[in-house]
């Protein structure tokens, strides 16, 4: 049986004060409206239908470039008459058969589990709601029940004063067979307050055809909970972050504060992680045995091996390209590694050292003010403080290949394209453009000399 996810994303998002679309503002990352996209593609939904409205294009946009290989299909709502109106641009992308779910792209954290019980309780033959019961359940459209049937549901601000004392509120999402579906919306009407067509008012109509109506209640608020404002953004975000923290350490991590956490992709961890506080994760990053983490870190797209120490401050930004770290290497602490930084077995890179494009043999070791780009840098080898491969000649890139067991002086500029053979020295402050060969010592300075009897000039009185 097939099945189709329609997801109502035209609001404008007012209370965002903000000139981004609502369904684009990110949490844990992404945004709001992607994530609800992948819970689809998860399902295995044959059309991702989203309707949208301020900002269209702009969102459109965003996730074709974010989900390019998805079945995605976009709908307008222009101008937008409620929730039911929103549904009805998705119709004639509808099949005749089949299951259709309905979600809101500003609720991102609905789980599969969650969507999957919906649709396997439609079976194309019920219509499903999804329901929570809360506390204060003010502005969720209540559930109205004879026994355990639904009879109807009434939105928040129609709701009789008896009505807004029931606690189980409509979450906006629900399962329908999609023929059933398709003649409901057909027949909406606007005679209420608001002149809007709710989507709401399907219920009474399946009621009225014979057409079961169920309920299944979401797992917890935090699924359920939608954004409509920075305050409820920042919120779901901590829920989002505390949820991905208990995993973690559920999983063996020890993290210092669960609550200073922040995860903007996907962690993989071996045993006896450490992460320490305001550290934040982004893309794809594994992590293995016995690896620490200092505090105040981001690292992004990057594989770090076994016994590595990632010291406080360090940036680690692997873009698309990857960074990797080798086993008990230490970086930092205020270290950057760009894209395509490699460092093998036991590599240091110390203090303000940025790498980038390059790759670091065993034991080498970078531990302080330096700069390493388009290199290629030997094992044992020694680059000494403030040296910098100088790597572009205003229009090109170029590589330093550096052999195993070279020292690099303080202070020193090799001029790529050069190479600098195993075992030579470079002394300190000398600025390098010819390739040095195995075993030699290569200066290239100025000579120093000294004045006797020199003054200092003074400043003259007025």
């Amino acid at each position: 049986m097939s099945l189709d996810v329609v997801i109502m994303a035209a609001g404008k998002g007012t209370r965002m004060k903000s000139a981004r679309p609502k369904v684009l503002h990110p949490l844990a990352g992404r945004p709001l409206l992607q994530h609800v996209l992948e819970t689809g593609i998860g399902l295995g939904a044959e059309r991702l239908i989203t309707v949208t409205g301020h900002g269209a294009e702009q969102v459109e946009q965003a996730m074709r470039r974010a989900l390019p290989d998805a079945p995605l299909a976009f709908v307008r709502q222009e101008p937008q008459l409620g929730t039911g109106h929103a549904v009805q641009q998705a119709v004639p992308e509808l099949p005749e058969s089949g299951t259709t779910l309905i979600l809101n792209g500003d609720v991102p954290l609905v789980k599969a589990e969650t969507a999957r019980a919906l649709i396997q309780a439609c079976a194309g033959e019920r219509l499903v709601l999804l329901t929570v019961v809360l506390a204060d359940p003010t502005g969720y459209g209540r559930i109205v029940r004879e026994g355990e049937a639904v009879r109807a549901i009434v939105e928040h601000k129609d709701a009789s004063p008896e009505q807004r004392q029931i606690r189980e509120g409509y979450t906006g999402m629900m399962a329908a067979p999609t023929a059933h579906l398709k003649r409901w919306l057909a027949n909406l009407k606007n005679d209420n307050a608001q002149k809007e067509y709710y989507l709401t008012d399907i219920v009474a109509m399946a009621v009225a055809d014979g057409v079961p109506v169920v309920a299944t209640q979401a797992t917890g608020e935090t699924e359920v909970l939608g954004v409509n404002s920075p305050v409820q953004l920042a919120d779901l975000e901590r829920r989002f972050q505390r949820e991905q923290a208990e995993a973690l350490m559920e999983a063996g991590v020890r993290l210092m504060d669960p609550a200073r956490f922040d995860l903007r992709g996907t962690l993989r961890t071996g045993r006896d992680v450490a992460i320490d506080v305001n550290c934040v994760f982004e893309g794809m990053v594994e992590l293995g045995d016995d690896v620490q983490i200092g505090a105040n870190c981001v690292i992004r797209n990057a594989r770090i091996a076994a016994g590595a120490v990632i010291h406080p401050f360090t940036c680690i930004d692997g873009e698309a390209a990857g960074a990797v770290v080798g086993e008990g290497a230490l970086v930092g602490p205020f270290a950057r590694l760009r894209p395509g930084a490699k460092l093998g077995r036991e590599v240091h890179i110390g203090n303000f050292v940025e790498v980038k494009n390059s790759t670091l043999a065993d034991g080498a070791k970078a531990n302080h003010l330096a700069y390493l780009g388009d290199a290629t840098v030997g094992e044992r080898v020694n680059y000494g403080a403030g040296s910098i491969t100088a790597n572009y000649d205003g229009a090109n890139k170029h590589r330093t290949v550096i052999e195993s067991d070279v020292h690099i002086g303080s202070n020193c500029v090799l001029v790529a394209p050069i190479t600098v053979g195993a075992g030579a020295t470079v002394g300190g402050g000398s600025t390098i453009t010819k390739n040095v060969g195995a075993g030699e010592l290569a200066v290239a300075r100025g000579k120093q000399i000294g004045i006797g009897g020199w003054a200092r000039p003074v400043k003259a009185k007025k």
